[in-house]
């Protein structure tokens, strides 16, 4: 069975409501994709690493316990296990603050085995840090030569907006060794101050990589590909939390890929009724989230679709 690889920061959530914690769970974008896909039955590999500490205690059971290994987790004693504090706001959107405390040697642990048409998820600021860039590269190029799918969701915050001029050149590396890149609104004005995305699938995207999906929020779905142009509207829904709802769209869209069989060589031959089926499970997924704390879909929710 094919299998899905990310790599990406691991860390502790706590959400706060009206400024006090409300709920403290397991976090980081690619990792939150990676538990929804395992909860679906799905093997995924996932690349990070946790200090040996009572937070990096908690999550690796959590992995353990929502079926995935732990194999690919550099552990380390200099230094503390990453924590995030999540600020929703009146739209149950978030506002972030990142505590770090990372050791100088990192991800110093083997890479999991990639074949042809598994796929790998990698973004957000863990695939732009100048410290972890030269491990990232090697993984990309690896999935290159197996032509695996690379799924990129740049997940670029509001709080790196003053590092853009110096990241721009590694984004660009990041869309060429993509074959999907799956960004919201609020990434591509971060990045570029622009609002529409036909120009920044024309300008900034196109020339990389021909597959783009930009999420809108409430606003829907846009699919450019190849010479495929589409939108596709969501249901409202009102939600609990927003937070992991763009990495639970992303586990709906590579669920898409593996049920309806998609290889790396079939990509550039997809229709457009295919890819509304696959970008509606990314919908799916997305509002399944929003109505709880969880980052990722439920137990409940994912027995009923697993593979």
């Amino acid at each position: 069975m094919r299998k899905v690889i990310g790599i990406g920061e691991t860390l502790l959530d706590v959400i706060f409501r009206e400024n006090r914690p409300h709920v403290a769970v397991p976090g980081g974008s690619t990792f939150n994709c990676m538990v929804s896909l395992s909860r679906l039955g799905i093997p995924v590999a996932f690349i990070s690493e946790l200090g040996r500490d009572r937070v990096g205690d908690m999550i690796r059971d959590f992995m353990q316990s929502n079926g995935m290994t732990t194999e690919h987790i550099g552990c380390f004693s200099d230094g503390r296990s990453p924590v995030s504090l999540a600020f929703l706001n009146q739209s149950k959107d978030a506002e972030y603050v990142f505590y770090t405390d990372y050791p100088f040697q990192r991800l110093d642990i083997p890479f999991p085995v990639i074949n042809e048409d598994d796929i790998l998820v990698f973004g957000s600021f863990y695939a732009l840090n100048p410290d972890l860039r030269e491990r990232v590269t090697d993984l990309l190029e690896y999935a290159r030569l197996q032509k695996a799918i690379v799924y990129y969701d740049p997940n670029f915050r509001k709080t790196h907006a003053h590092e853009t001029i110096r990241v721009r050149s590694t984004v660009m590396d990041n869309y060429e060794a993509a074959s999907i890149v799956r960004g919201s609104d609020e990434d591509f004005l971060n990045l570029y101050g622009k609002t529409d995305m036909d120009a920044v699938y024309r300008e900034e995207v196109e020339f990389y990589c021909k597959r783009l999906i930009t999420t809108h929020g409430a606003g829907g779905v846009n699919l450019y590909a190849e010479k495929i142009r589409a939108h596709y509207d969501i249901a409202p829904v009102t939600p609990l939390s927003t937070v992991g709802a763009g990495d639970s769209f992303n586990a709906g869209v590579i669920y898409g890929l593996l049920k309806y069989n998609i290889g790396y060589r079939d990509l550039p031959l997809l229709g457009e009724l295919t890819w509304e089926k696959i970008i509606r499970h990314g919908i799916e997924f997305a509002s399944e989230v929003c109505m709880s704390y969880d980052n990722y879909i439920s137990p409940e929710f994912a027995e009923k679709r697993r593979l």
